[in-house]
């Protein structure tokens, strides 16, 4: 097996297709049908990636994330009917990892989850400590801190500081950032850099209006400032 989801999703059609394709896929599925549901098979048992809808009955997929994110790094996917800004913001905020919009095609969520799977046993290239404006980066503890206080970021956040913090004064493409943060690139969109970087900003810059570490180079994408 390529490794275990748990699927939320309370729609028995969707759930039902779902787990069958990913079965197909090479994945052990494991399935409940609300968000509490979900919370206790997670609990129950190790899972090496969430499939979680975001409108669930007792329990919202937000919340469930919430919660799982209280004492685990596992991968979180969720999968949303709704496309706009303003829910992929309120899901990664959440502590989730990437979303797929609904309607989706089978294939394209395979994709998805094998990207978050690699990104997730990614090891840390090295155990350099990076410094980026007032941030010290420990790559392979992987931590953040600024004036010596920690700053709890997801584990994409992290990846995408680094990412940047390696190359300061580089401008990176959000294709790019895209293609090595999440691990692809056609079937990524350019929305999920943009609100991942504004969530980071609200972490890790003093004034996230006025950001002096990441910076936005209009027109043409990212950078770390030198």
């Amino acid at each position: 097996m390529d490794g275990s989801i748990l699927l939320v999703e309370d729609d028995p059609s969707i759930r039902e297709v779902t787990a069958i394709g990913l079965r197909g896929a090479g994945f052990d599925v494991a399935t409940a049908a609300d968000g509490l549901e979900g919370l206790e098979r997670f609990r129950a048992a190790p899972f090496d990636l969430l499939l979680l809808d975001v409108m669930l009955p007792r329990l919202d997929g937000l919340e469930l994330c919430r919660a799982v994110r209280r004492t685990s790094t596992v991968p979180i996917v969720m999968l949303t009917a709704r496309g706009d800004t303003i829910d992929v913001v309120v899901g990664l905020e959440a502590g989730a990892d990437d979303y797929v919009k609904k309607p989706f095609e089978v294939p394209e969520l395979v994709a998805r989850v094998r990207a978050a799977l690699r990104r997730a046993q990614r090891e840390p290239m090295d155990d350099d400590r990076l410094r980026v404006g007032a941030l010290t980066i420990d790559v392979g503890g992987r931590t953040v801190a600024r004036a010596g206080e920690e700053i709890p970021l997801t584990r994409t956040e992290f990846d995408l500081l680094v990412e940047l913090a390696r190359r300061p004064g580089q401008v990176l493409t959000r294709d790019v950032l895209l293609d090595r943060v999440w691990g692809y690139d056609y079937l990524g969109d350019s929305r999920l850099v943009d609100v991942a970087i504004q969530r980071l900003r609200a972490k890790v810059e003093r004034d996230p209006a006025s950001p002096e570490v990441l910076l936005t180079v209009r027109g043409a994408g990212y950078k770390a400032v030198r």
